[in-house]
């Protein structure tokens, strides 16, 4: 066996790095063009919605509100914090027509509580636990919205069912999770949250975070 040079040894390395790299990128890219359009779907999803959970699907003549979260983006928890009594009231009296497209741009435990608020859907219990997942929000893929930590959540938003634990551990929607990114992508859905009423946009500066601001904009006052 003869020795190899320095710069021998060093051009082989510098090779194999960039194997290993197009490797890489290329694993990423599959995953991310990777399209999921069929999969287990949660309560109340609407496809033409774009697989969003729609509350009151069938009202006319009132208010649609169309909102992209991240559960765990900040701003969407000082969205939910500053609206989220309004959006629950407009629902609950049958006032609006609220559409939840849950993303999951930040990361893995992103999309685990999306599945999760999905498995909620089933038990009728979304709005508890979304507005649960919200407030006990932590750092980003902390290790927050674990199984346990979303299984947890769920028995405190009032879910006991075997049913959900094992939508959690199964992570029985993740196929949903991944069609609501796509209709977002195919939206120019780039940041959260986003909200539209009537389809138009709203303000982010002067009606997201302001609730009279937010309320005008849905009654069209």
């Amino acid at each position: 066996m003869t020795k190899q040079s320095g710069g021998e040894k060093i051009t082989r390395y510098i090779v194999i790095g960039m194997v290993v790299f197009v490797i890489s990128v290329g694993a990423i890219f599959s995953v991310m063009g990777k399209k999921t359009p069929n999969g287990a779907v949660p309560s109340s999803v609407v496809k033409s919605e774009g697989y969003g959970i729609v509350f009151n699907a069938d009202l006319t003549g009132v208010p649609k509100i169309d909102l992209w979260e991240d559960l765990q983006c900040p701003v969407c928890k000082q969205f939910e914090e500053t609206n989220g009594d309004y959006l629950k009231k407009m629902i609950t009296e049958k006032k609006a027509k609220v559409v939840f497209h849950i993303l999951s741009f930040i990361g893995p435990e992103s999309i685990f509580a999306a599945n999760a608020l999905a498995c909620a859907a089933d038990e009728g219990k979304f709005i508890q636990l979304h507005a649960y997942l919200y407030k006990n929000q932590g750092a980003e893929n902390s290790g927050t919205w674990s199984n346990a930590g979303l299984i947890n959540a769920g028995t405190a938003a009032g879910i006991s069912s075997d049913k959900y634990k094992s939508c959690v551990e199964k992570r029985t929607y993740t196929s949903w999770v991944d069609n609501v990114a796509n209709d977002g992508a195919t939206k120019n859905i780039n940041s959260t949250p986003t909200i539209f009423v009537n389809g138009k946009a709203l303000d982010r500066n002067t009606q997201y975070y302001d609730a009279a601001g937010f309320q005008a904009a849905v009654e069209g006052k």
